[in-house]
């Protein structure tokens, strides 16, 4: 394989320049394109990522049980947190995929960007080692962990959303399916999450419309939360 435009774009934006930028390539490789995929590499960075959210949570809540550290880590590593890494990224314009996976929205569906992500982490490792996908796992979730909320996040964010406007003596939110993406198996689905009485709408995505409600709840929660 050759040195890709897309690869030479993305490197800039993970903060990690390859010696072998096959590997990155291949990480951007869906299987509908290529026999030369990048499920292997899905899998080796699932993995990594698992054990460096894992250090993260604990270095910094050093008062958390076990069980609400998992969940922490569930929250931050699932597919919709890794689709939103990926659009942080603009990882979807450096896809390769296969004109059917082109066709049915492929570039923005949640499962596909997750995967890339996973696989980049995989690929960064193979080049580079450990401490390389460490660190560039800090610099992706540095951000989110500084943000996290254990009182909030331990809470599904619309029971979380609920609660809080309760407490304000405010009338509950509205959800509203604003979009539904993809082929009847791999459905991608937008959320409009309403709270007039703030003057506010967000929106969130997710491979169902009860994830979609979760994430467009959890964009209110942090519009609240800004300064």
């Amino acid at each position: 394989m050759r040195r890709s435009a897309s690869t030479e774009a993305l490197q800039p934006l993970i903060g990690y320049r390859f010696n072998q930028p096959d590997l990155l390539l291949r990480a951007l490789t869906h299987r509908s394109y290529s026999s030369d995929h990048n499920e292997r590499l899905e899998f080796l960075g699932d993995g990594i990522l698992n054990m460096v959210v894992a250090i993260m949570l604990f270095e910094r809540f050093a008062d958390l049980r076990e069980g609400e550290l998992s969940r922490l880590r569930a929250m931050l590593v699932k597919q919709d947190s890794l689709a939103q890494v990926a659009h942080e990224l603009k990882l979807g314009d450096c896809l390769r995929l296969g004109e059917g996976e082109l066709k049915s929205g492929g570039r923005s569906r949640p499962s596909i960007l997750a995967d890339a992500v996973e696989a980049s982490i995989g690929a960064v490792f193979l080049d580079g080692g450990f401490d390389a996908a460490k660190a560039l796992i800090f610099r992706l979730y540095a951000k989110r962990l500084e943000d996290l909320n254990p009182a909030l996040s331990l809470k599904d964010p619309k029971t979380a959303l609920q609660e809080l406007l309760q407490a304000r003596h405010l009338p509950l939110p509205s959800y509203a399916l604003a979009r539904v993406s993809g082929e009847a198996h791999a459905q991608a689905f937008e959320v409009a999450c309403a709270v007039p009485s703030l003057e506010i709408v967000a929106h969130g995505q997710g491979s169902s419309r009860r994830i979609a409600e979760q994430e467009a709840a959890a964009a209110v929660l942090e519009r609240l939360s800004a300064p």
